[in-house]
């Protein structure tokens, strides 16, 4: 299994570029934060985990140390989102996304990512009987619900729900529709993918998802 340390965490995180820019004291704080951090969630660390701990954990830390330093919540709150979002790039699924096999793709890439890719705390159902233009499944558990929930900080895990919305809000010929999510006080979170013969705005339009 991957070592849960503060370094390697964010060297994988969506903060990598941003935390080099950070004062060496911040850094410090954040890195100490973590290993506290690592211990109290050490429920959750194991290797399916990982990724998300690295985006939970990083983006706790760095929150909060702005915070001791002397941001505002508001401003420690921009600061982390607006970082995260930037780093994200969509224009690789969006090429893909052109593809007429992009959606049965998805139907057999999704699932398998999601298992491999989630540890212990994750609950999804999936649907096998989807006619072809449409892909859809629920999310039950979520451990950026459980954490986060607990801690007062579910603002993080909507911050997080948003990435989904950059990452396929805008993806050609493919409506993303999701109506509600665990860090948005959701029951679950709805994920539907629709494909259509058309971009949006040809007799479309698109979701306005959360």
């Amino acid at each position: 299994m991957k070592p849960y340390e503060p370094e390697k965490l964010v060297a994988v995180s969506r903060y990598q570029r941003f935390f080099p820019t950070l004062d060496s004291e911040i850094r410090a704080d954040i890195y100490q934060r973590m290993e506290t951090l690592i211990q109290e969630e050490k429920e959750y660390c194991d290797q399916g985990n990982y990724k998300h701990l690295a985006q939970i954990l990083t983006s706790i830390a760095i929150y909060e140390s702005l915070k001791e330093h002397g941001k505002s919540e508001e401003e420690a709150y921009r600061i982390v989102s607006e970082e995260m979002w930037k780093f994200l790039d969509p224009s690789g699924m969006q090429k893909l996304a052109r593809r007429r096999f992009f959606l049965p793709l998805m139907k057999k890439l999704v699932p398998f990512g999601f298992k491999k890719g989630s540890g212990y705390g994750w609950k999804y159902t999936w649907h096998r009987d989807d006619p072809r233009d449409e892909f859809h499944f629920e999310c039950n558990e979520c451990i950026y619900a459980k954490i986060l929930g607990r801690r007062g900080l579910m603002k993080l895990g909507s911050m997080c729900c948003h990435a989904d919305v950059i990452n396929y809000g805008s993806l050609p010929y493919t409506d993303f529709i999701r109506t509600k999510t665990l860090c948005q006080g959701g029951d679950c979170c709805d994920f539907c993918f629709v494909r259509h013969e058309t971009d949006a705005g040809d007799g479309w339009e698109r979701s306005k998802s959360i």
